[in-house]
């Protein structure tokens, strides 16, 4: 009883819609901003923590201010949730359009 349960979570759960969509990352005692699109919102603050916490984000300009304010310093915002997109190339095309918007829109610096 309890394995078909759990079959039927796991199974719910790889059906799920991810969340599509463009966040900042803010550092308050600077207030630089950086803005990236991401395929999964709801990870994407785990991924980029642990990278910045281990040494080893790609983004240097991040890297350095994480360095040297701290993760209290930082907060990540969720700018704009995108509707699903059956074709993969319309819903890069609109990360991509919407992610320059919101760079331009916060003078921010790509993630």
């Amino acid at each position: 009883m309890q394995r078909d349960a759990r079959k039927a979570a796991v199974s719910a759960y790889k059906k799920r819609e991810e969340a599509v969509g463009i966040y900042a990352v803010r550092n308050a005692a600077t207030g630089t901003v950086w803005v990236g699109k991401s395929l999964n919102l709801d990870a994407i603050e785990n991924r980029l923590w642990f990278t910045l916490g281990l040494g080893s984000c790609t983004v240097k300009s991040l890297q350095l201010e994480w360095d040297r304010h701290g993760a209290a310093a930082f907060r990540l915002d969720v700018l704009e949730r995108l509707e699903p997109e059956e074709l993969p190339y319309i819903r890069d095309a609109l990360l991509k359009e919407r992610c320059l918007h919101w760079r331009t829109e916060l003078s921010a610096q790509s993630v």
